[in-house]
């Protein structure tokens, strides 16, 4: 017998651009808005009935509709508003999922601002009758160190080139994302909180490898924050490597380096509560 499996579908990639106008200032917010919805779609599948899809131009048309009075605050208030929306006025629908990015700007003056380059804020609410899970996150955090990080005692076998080092640069690429327990008063400040013990714990740390930076900054949050049920960090590495000058007789005391993107080390960690 064959039957229809797991499935959902939606509107992805929802551009939204909004200005919350103060007395004083304006307050200019970027978004990218993905929505899946799960439910009772099975007659849309096997017989092309589809009296019970809400079309997904419809649901991109809800995103810019309840923008308006809806996404005042953070990103994640205003996720949990939309997937409450549509689970709540479409019976045929079980779960909602709305995943938000936020770019960053930052203000030059009350009306005028600048990029603040690829990082991006986000948030995925998932929604149904039983359960609300909201995860929080930072993609594209380029952060670096020139010091304090070693790569050395690794396994060494008949192929293995590379140098151990006490003394390298760090530098990835950080992507992390955090599961919140319960209700959460401030969603904004509570982000700004973790992302700062996140930039601190990786500048302090004295690295031995990617992996325990990796830790120390999941074990941080997780210590710090009791509201933060667990944390994964992706940390690409992004190389720096160490250029010969031998060559043209010169020394190269941890000076001159290639930047590298490709191939780079993938180090993934989920840090949880015991």
């Amino acid at each position: 017998m064959i039957k229809l499996g797991e499935n959902s579908y939606g509107k992805n990639a929802v551009q939204l651009s909004k200005i919350i106008r103060h007395p004083d200032h304006h307050e200019f917010r970027q978004i990218t808005v993905n929505v899946s919805l799960k439910g009772d779609f099975e007659t849309a599948h096997t017989l092309g009935d589809n009296t019970k899809i809400l079309p997904t131009d419809t649901q991109k048309n809800t995103v810019y509709a309840l923008a308006k009075e809806h996404f005042t605050t953070s990103i994640e208030a205003f996720a949990l508003h939309l997937a409450e929306h549509f689970v709540h006025t479409q019976q045929q629908v079980a779960t909602a999922t709305v995943e938000i990015a936020e770019t960053a700007w930052s203000r030059i003056t009350p009306h005028a601002y600048i990029s603040g380059g690829a990082e991006k804020r986000t948030t995925q609410v998932i929604y149904n009758a039983a359960t609300t899970t909201i995860t929080s996150g930072i993609t594209d955090l380029l952060i670096l160190k020139t010091t304090d990080s070693g790569f050395e005692h690794f396994i060494k076998d008949p192929y293995t080139t590379l140098k151990e080092t006490s003394d390298r640069i760090f530098a990835t690429q950080c992507e992390a994302s955090w599961i919140y327990k319960g209700a959460i008063k401030d969603y904004s400040v509570l982000f700004d909180n973790i992302r700062a013990t996140l930039l601190a714990t990786f500048a302090g740390h004295n690295s031995l490898s990617v992996q325990q930076t990796l830790f120390a900054m999941g074990e941080a949050v997780l210590e710090t924050y009791p509201a933060v049920k667990e944390i994964t960090l992706k940390m690409p590495n992004k190389h720096h490597v160490l250029f010969n000058l031998e060559q043209f007789g010169m020394s190269n005391q941890n000076e001159v380096f290639i930047a590298t993107d490709e191939p780079y080390g993938y180090i993934v960690g989920t840090v949880i509560r015991e």
